[in-house]
């Protein structure tokens, strides 16, 4: 059966010009010219999980499913949270049972349960790429499964479907992927001496480095040695390396770092203290309560580099990893099974925002997975330290409900200039201009309900909204500068 042969008798895939805006009259027209300001905005990515190596290959992508279902935990979660086996989408299992290998058996199964995404983000995104990507007029569904399969994995072998014309035609202009301490940065490097136009950064993400407790640090922290060309054995020679990583970040083009915790708590050890949890980390006998203790205090030295390098600090803090333990014993990482947190952002952060936030030398962008405390706690903060900026609703709260109350929770308290505009934060490198134009609505809409009740003019509210859509993320990121050498 052929996509064109469905095409007629399925149902039509649509999207609304007037998607995400109020349905009263006066905020719905004003919603319009603010969106139609901003949508041709170039795509500032400062925070993702883009694979560099994507665009430094550039190959053509392999198919369907491994583009679109297989990488998103989104659609995993989803699925396996109606009986939908792990096994039958192709996730690898731990013990070695058999796996659905064939691409087009998972699509057909993802095209029979892709009624469970409606009214989510994630069915928005997808729409929006199905249409507006990949030209799919008809929704998907079971009957329409393969042909719209067919019909993408033809376009996906087109020149004007690789990584680097996609990247184009989105209009980014630039893109931040978050890679290991460790990392060589290899992809970056190939992409610069390509020639290619197209700026992709790295940013520095040493979560792995700090786990002291985990089972596999020794391993972390044997491959920073050996990528930094030298032997670790203390905390002082730890410290060097990973301030000489984060040089070599930075002479690759990365502005920020990127630090994702349970919890946001800070913590300064005296320079023996965090040397014998160092050493308890190298005999592998360090404890959670260890590692919690070494994690706050390394976040206060992270901030204390940021000072003399410049990289700004991204903390992103409640989701508890990994929650389904069997799940993540059979198929790792990464499968949906993480869950969010309640978090506690005031007394956590004194001891950090009261070393480092008066000073204007550092950024250290905040994101939450526990809405309660926006108006209760970050708002404020961001309204009054100076380093503080808020980053966009994170995850589970990156939809059009949530944007809506992350706006309402905190505009009154820190306005929209702490705030660090829109990022996408996604490994699903299709999705991002789905994504951006969902943000660029839904602050249009917010914006629009202002003016109808005369809370800001329309002037104030054309310039907020490019703020949002393009400005602040640029400011905050620190992407406005010259691109540095290596470039």
């Amino acid at each position: 059966m052929s996509y064109e042969s469905v095409h007629g008798g399925a149902e039509p895939l649509m999207l609304d010009a007037d998607r995400c805006f109020d349905s009263d009259v006066v905020v719905r027209r004003i919603a319009r010219m603010l969106y139609e300001e901003t949508r041709e905005l170039p795509l500032v990515c400062p925070h993702g999980h883009v694979d560099a190596r994507l665009l430094a290959e550039n190959a053509a992508f392999p198919e369907p499913t491994a583009l679109i279902v297989t990488p998103d935990h989104y659609i995993l979660r989803m699925l396996y949270s109606r009986g939908v086996p792990m096994e039958s989408l192709g996730a690898r299992a731990s013990d070695g049972a058999a796996v659905e290998r064939d691409p087009r058996k998972i699509w057909q199964i993802f095209g029979e349960h892709y009624y469970l995404f409606r009214g989510t983000p994630t069915g928005a995104w997808l729409d929006h790429e199905l249409y507006d990507l990949f030209g799919v007029r008809i929704k998907l569904s079971g009957v329409t499964a393969l042909p719209i399969y067919d019909a993408i994995a033809e376009r996906l072998q087109s020149p004007e479907f690789r990584p680097r014309a996609l990247f184009e035609r989105f209009g980014i202009e630039v893109l931040v992927t978050t890679d290991g301490a460790a990392d060589s940065l290899d992809s970056h490097r190939a992409i610069r001496d390509s020639g290619w136009t197209g700026r992709v950064l790295p940013a520095f993400r040493p979560d792995a480095l700090l786990q002291i407790a985990s089972p596999r640090w020794r391993d972390e922290l044997d491959a920073l040695s050996r990528t930094a060309g030298t032997a670790i054995a203390d905390y002082s020679a730890y410290l060097r390396v990973l301030a000489e990583r984060r040089a070599y970040f930075k002479s690759l083009g990365a502005t920020s770092t990127d630090h994702g915790v349970e919890q946001p708590y800070t913590e300064e050890l005296q320079p023996e203290g965090a040397e014998r949890l160092f050493a308890l980390a190298l005999s592998g006998s360090a404890t959670v309560d260890d590692e919690r203790r070494f994690v706050a205090h390394m976040l206060m030295a992270m901030a204390r580099l940021s000072l003399d390098d410049g990289l700004v600090m991204q903390l992103h803090a409640g989701a508890m990893r990994d929650h389904n333990a069997p799940l993540f014993r059979r198929f790792g990482p990464n499968v949906g099974g993480d869950i969010p947190v309640a978090t506690e952002y005031t007394r956590n952060l004194r001891p950090l925002l009261n070393a480092y936030g008066n000073d204007p030398r550092f950024t250290l962008v905040l994101f939450t997975l526990d809405e309660s405390t926006y108006s209760r706690e970050l708002a404020p903060l961001a309204g009054h330290y100076p380093a503080v900026r808020l980053g966009p609703p994170w995850w589970f709260h990156d939809s059009v409900e949530g944007m809506s109350r992350f706006r309402h929770q905190t505009l009154e308290s820190a306005g929209i200039y702490n705030t660090a505009g829109f990022n996408d934060d996604t490994r699903a490198f299709c999705s991002i201009p789905a994504r951006h134009d969902l943000a660029r609505r839904v602050d249009a809409n917010f914006l629009a309900s202002l003016v109808a009740r005369h809370l800001i003019d329309v002037r104030d509210a054309r310039e907020m909204a490019r703020a949002l859509a393009y400005d602040l993320a640029k400011e905050t990121y620190r992407l406005d500068g010259p691109l540095t050498d290596a470039h």
